[in-house]
């Protein structure tokens, strides 16, 4: 279980975190569309080992990461990087990019989170490091309010455009518009345990597998 990030060391790395209890059509349609705004080949999936912000997870790490790898397939858009996943613990968003900044010192890092976690963000364990270890690009939908941290050093950081994260290591933020699906992990996992289906909301394979596995039913 070892990093699938771009080979070339000068290439932008775009990283998309999440807990994907289980992964779904929201998510990869999120990594297109950041991918493509960005302009970037690709987008490497980051699962969380156990959120330090969330509530505890219904899948196991190892039926996560399986969830994964089935809904990537041998698509070139997307990679897994299980880093957090093998480190034991509350995962934190500052520590992996550290660890990414010591390893691709000038490389370009973009870590993208979702609007709802954005919102979030002073609640994260050493949130103000962020901007000096990467990138962050915020997933927003059309007309999705936008909640940042009330920090001017930060808010100055602010970019317009997604390309121009690319273009320096660290530094930025910007919001990324992304197809508006109203699909949501927490919504999946509740048809599940009501013995209802979740079909065309998530990858067949993945949805074959959490059959398969009896995760999330009652």
């Amino acid at each position: 279980m070892g990093s699938a990030l771009p080979p070339n060391d000068a290439e932008p790395i775009a990283l998309l975190g999440g807990s994907f209890d289980p992964i779904h059509h929201g998510h990869l349609r999120a990594a297109l569309d950041a991918a493509t705004a960005l302009g970037v080949r690709q987008v490497t999936l980051l699962p969380a080992n156990v959120p330090a912000l969330r509530d505890p997870l219904s899948a196991s790490a190892e039926q996560r990461l399986a969830m994964l790898k089935l809904a990537v397939g041998d698509d070139p858009l997307l990679a897994i990087d299980g880093c957090e996943i093998a480190r034991s613990g509350a995962t934190y968003t500052a520590k992996t990019l550290r660890g990414m900044r010591q390893r691709w010192p000038d490389r370009p890092i973009i870590f993208l989170l979702g609007a709802d976690a954005f919102s979030r963000l002073t609640q994260w364990q050493d949130w103000q490091s962020l901007l000096s270890l990467a990138h962050l690009g915020v997933l927003t939908r059309p007309g999705q309010a936008l909640c940042a941290p009330a920090d001017a050093h930060f808010m100055a950081q602010r970019c317009d455009a997604p390309a121009l994260l690319t273009t320096r290591p660290q530094g930025n933020w910007c919001s990324i518009t992304v197809t508006p699906l109203a699909i949501s992990a927490t919504a999946i996992r509740s048809l599940i345990a009501e013995r209802l289906s979740p079909r065309f909301l998530l990858p067949d394979t993945v949805l074959d597998y959490i059959n398969r596995h009896g995760i999330y039913r009652r």
